[in-house]
């Protein structure tokens, strides 16, 4: 198994959590509490700063321009993600005061704390391995909502969710994260690929706690 294979292989049963998760399913069937999502969505927001931050550590980190440009990108493609948030909080009432009043959750400051950990101590490949798990899991997660359900995509409040993590565009900056990290990898040893799979691990934790935190309005 290549790395990518490695890291989705050992978490397995998480990810087959967040397709069972209440939250997930939720979205899927167009039932979920919208106060629920709204807290998910300021919270989501709060950890997106972290997430670019994490990028930025990234750049200054790269061992040549090519990963430098690749972090740097990701940086701007995290605009779609944004614009995103921008339609549903004019559809929730959210203000960028109100978001700046708010607190980051627990479970939303732990992790994004683990992340910006691993950007500063580690490399290249490392903070890749950390920022896979958001990156990769919300189109394997919105892809499982259309395939259970098609018509996810038209419902008139989740829909546009959906559509932005099945979208092309999407799945084509994944698939330049993926390749680069087994590029990145080729030469690790076992030690060094158990370390990626550990911090993955970790995140993909982290992810799911990210969900029962939303599900829960945990502070």
């Amino acid at each position: 198994m290549n790395t990518v294979e490695r890291l989705l292989d050992a978490t397995t049963e998480i990810w087959e959590e967040y397709n069972r998760h209440p939250f997930v399913l939720g979205i899927q069937n167009g039932t979920l509490d919208k106060e629920k999502f709204r807290y998910y969505m300021i919270q989501d927001y709060l950890y997106l700063e972290d997430y670019a931050k994490t990028f930025a550590i990234g750049v200054a980190k790269a061992k040549s321009i090519r990963i430098a440009n690749l972090f740097a990108k990701y940086i701007n493609v995290m605009n779609g993600e944004l614009n995103v948030h921008e339609g549903y909080f004019a559809k929730l009432n959210i203000t960028q005061k109100e978001i700046s009043s708010i607190p980051r959750a627990l479970d939303n400051l732990s992790y994004t704390s683990y992340m910006l950990r691993v950007a500063y101590e580690e490399g290249e490949a490392e903070i890749l391995a950390a920022i896979l798990s958001c990156a990769y899991s919300y189109e394997f997660i919105a892809k499982n909502i259309v395939k259970n359900n098609p018509y996810a995509v038209n419902d008139k409040f989740y829909g546009d969710w959906i559509k932005g993590y099945i979208s092309d565009s999407y799945s084509a900056e994944n698939i330049v994260l993926l390749e680069e990290l087994n590029r990145l990898t080729r030469k690790y040893t076992e030690q060094q690929i158990q370390h990626l799979v550990d911090i993955f691990l970790a995140c993909s934790r982290y992810e799911l706690a990210f969900w029962e935190m939303a599900w829960n309005l945990s502070k």
